[in-house]
């Protein structure tokens, strides 16, 4: 149920006074009569509703049995940006378009048995970026604000102080220890979060060649793109990033004459057909559209790269499904390949444009995304098996988003707040503190009341003017289920989750424990 009632009359006078005496009133003729209305299902009344609802979860809680088999295989998936005001207005996003109000809304991660929190800050930022906490929980290592897979003793953007300062991955680990590895993302592939898995670079943003400064080339450094074939087998990669694999002027096949998209490549070097080249004797496959993809029959296939776009690929509610598979059919085709290798695998999925929407300020994109990352939880919890798969859902960090006002139960998410603020101009209940939905004229707010706010295009108001709206501090939720899940319980560094991941999967150190849980 979607509720759009206004307690405000349209009201315009020169008097202040006038005006807010006759707001008062007229907010108290409209709430004394919806006091006593309920918004929520008629059995929601009923006290025994709330009281057999609590007492089926303390059952569940305490039927709960801990699970200490040894991890064959890990699946973390990554929301970027998802913090938990993103968590439940996605839930009730969710709920909203199956026809539901939403707030009751059970997201497949909010399944999981174990639940702890991250706190997210860098080793010289209050606020990290995507870079530094991916090295974190992937590395194990706390590190600096715009670098990835190098400890803090490598300065950003200092190419000098980046060598004897690498470290490796839970991806690599993975590897190393005989298991399949894979990347999927919605992103480009050499983005700061997947790039962290394989990568070391004192700057997230030198994608290929073109992108290193002349320092950086005299000193050896070699950009992202390039690293993605050389510093570890990666069984599967998929997500965007075309442009960057390819040679300076290199036509795009899906955008032929878009000059933005050809390729960027100064080496004249196309890694694509390096990668293919590389993969002599195994069955090694490169696509860039859905029909190739879905041609793609993982019983026959060793090693995967899926290159659907130029950059990042499509917002989902933009995507082409003619063009552009699904973050769920992406995840299906990578689970389906990796599972073939008896010693198992570790699969990284990452939502990578969750963070993209909410810098944009655009809260549908970002919430549209986080239900789309959270179907494909789905469908990686019917692929796997619980007694020997982890699964892991968490974020890399928050950002300055806020669920505010007093809308009515079933009011939609992003709708508009049924109470006007003091300028007698409505806001709607989804909102950013920073960012460019920062608007006055002549001292005013922008007036709302005919905008459709619930547009994919929409751009949330904003308390400060920025170009481009920061990340949050705040520490964010891991979600955990499957094989010694319940280490994720509790407040930690974000670095602890590498650690745990590996624990759990025997891999890395602590090995121990290994033989006495293994499975048979």
């Amino acid at each position: 149920m979607s509720m759009n009632f206004w307690i405000v009359p349209d009201l315009r006078a020169d008097c202040c006074g006038l005006i807010m005496f006759a707001v008062r009133v007229s907010i108290l003729c409209y709430l004394l009569p919806l006091l006593s209305m309920s918004y929520g299902s008629v059995e929601e009344e009923n006290p025994e509703f709330w009281r057999s609802s609590a007492q089926n979860t303390l059952r569940s809680a305490l039927s709960r049995t801990l699970n200490t088999n040894v991890a064959k295989n890990v699946v973390l998936f990554l929301g970027d940006g998802m913090g938990v005001t993103t968590i439940t207005a996605a839930r009730i996003l969710k709920g909203q378009l199956q026809n539901s109000s939403g707030e009751e809304t059970v997201m497949n991660m909010d399944t999981f048995p174990y639940v702890g929190l991250a706190k997210v800050y860098s080793v010289n930022f209050q606020i990290p970026d995507s870079a530094s906490t991916a090295t974190a929980y992937l590395c194990g290592v706390k590190t600096n604000l715009n670098t990835v897979g190098v400890s803090a003793a490598a300065r950003s953007g200092v190419c000098s102080s980046q060598k004897g300062n690498e470290i490796t991955s839970i991806l690599k680990w993975a590897k190393d220890a005989g298991k399949s590895v894979g990347i999927v993302t919605t992103t480009r592939v050499q983005h700061a979060t997947p790039a962290a898995s394989y990568a070391h670079s004192v700057s997230r943003t030198w994608y290929s060649d073109a992108d290193l400064p002349s320092s950086a080339v005299t000193d050896g450094c070699e950009d992202i793109a390039s690293q993605l074939l050389r510093n570890t087998d990666i069984d599967v990669i998929i997500g965007g990033g075309r442009k960057y694999m390819t040679p300076k002027g290199f036509p795009d096949p899906e955008y032929p004459t878009d000059l933005s998209s050809q390729g960027k490549r100064l080496d004249n070097r196309n890694l694509i057909d390096e990668w293919l080249s590389m993969k002599e004797g195994k069955v090694a496959r490169y696509v860039w559209n859905k029909t190739e993809f879905d041609a793609v029959d993982p019983a026959k296939t060793d090693y995967l790269m899926a290159l659907f776009e130029p950059g990042d690929l499509r917002f989902d509610v933009e995507r082409d499904p003619s063009m552009d598979p699904s973050i769920s059919e992406t995840t299906e085709k990578a689970i389906q390949i990796l599972k073939k290798n008896p010693n198992g695998f570790f699969l990284l999925v990452e939502g990578g444009r969750i963070d993209q929407g909410h810098h944009d300020s655009r809260a549908s994109m970002a919430l549209h995304e986080a239900v789309a990352l959270d179907e494909a939880v789905a469908r990686g919890l019917a692929l796997t098996n619980e007694e020997d798969t982890l699964t892991v859902v968490t974020a890399d960090h928050s950002h300055a988003f806020s669920f505010n006002g007093y809308p009515f139960r079933g009011n939609n998410i992003l709708g508009k707040s049924p109470l006007f603020a003091t300028d007698l101009l409505p806001y709607t209940t989804l909102m950013y503190g920073n960012g460019p939905g920062h608007k006055i004229t002549e001292n005013k707010r922008p007036d709302i009341r005919d905008v459709d706010t619930t547009a994919n295009d929409y751009v949330q108001q904003s308390a400060v003017p920025l170009d481009s709206e920061t990340h949050g501090g705040e520490d964010v939720a891991l979600f955990a289920h499957g094989p010694m899940a319940h280490l994720f319980q509790g407040v930690y560094e974000q670095n602890y989750i590498a650690h745990a991941m590996a624990y759990t999967a025997c891999i890395g150190t602590n090995l121990e424990h290994c033989a006495v849980n293994a499975q048979p």
